[in-house]
């Protein structure tokens, strides 16, 4: 069993995301062999590209507000305890629409963290 403090956890920004930091919460070095629970933390005015993977997401989110652009390009808003799933090769896009950090846990299989 491993438990751990997401303040425990180190932060790195992400290549090619404006404004974005990753934390790898649990994943291969923890013994996970399956799955990977990153949490994201997208400063105001940040947003990820729009974009698609060859694997599916599972995403909570947690603080702030922001919203998911889906592969028609339609927002949707979210907030606090909404939760989202993005398909294997569905294009989306997070985006900070509050001035706090707009922040989400994203559990993916570990191939989407390789």
């Amino acid at each position: 069993m491993v438990i751990k403090k997401l303040s425990d956890v180190p932060c790195a920004g992400v290549q090619g995301y404006d404004h974005v930091k990753k934390q790898i919460v649990i994943g291969p070095e923890d013994g996970s062999q399956e799955i990977v629970l990153r949490y994201f933390s997208i400063e105001s005015g940040g947003m990820s590209p729009h974009h698609a993977h060859e694997f599916p997401h599972l995403v909570k989110i947690e603080s702030g507000k922001g919203l998911v652009m889906d592969a028609a390009g339609k927002e949707h808003s979210l907030q606090p305890g909404d939760y989202v799933y993005v398909d294997h090769n569905e294009a989306h896009r997070f985006r900070n629409t509050g001035s706090e950090p707009f922040d989400f846990v994203c559990i993916v299989p570990k191939r989407g963290e390789s």
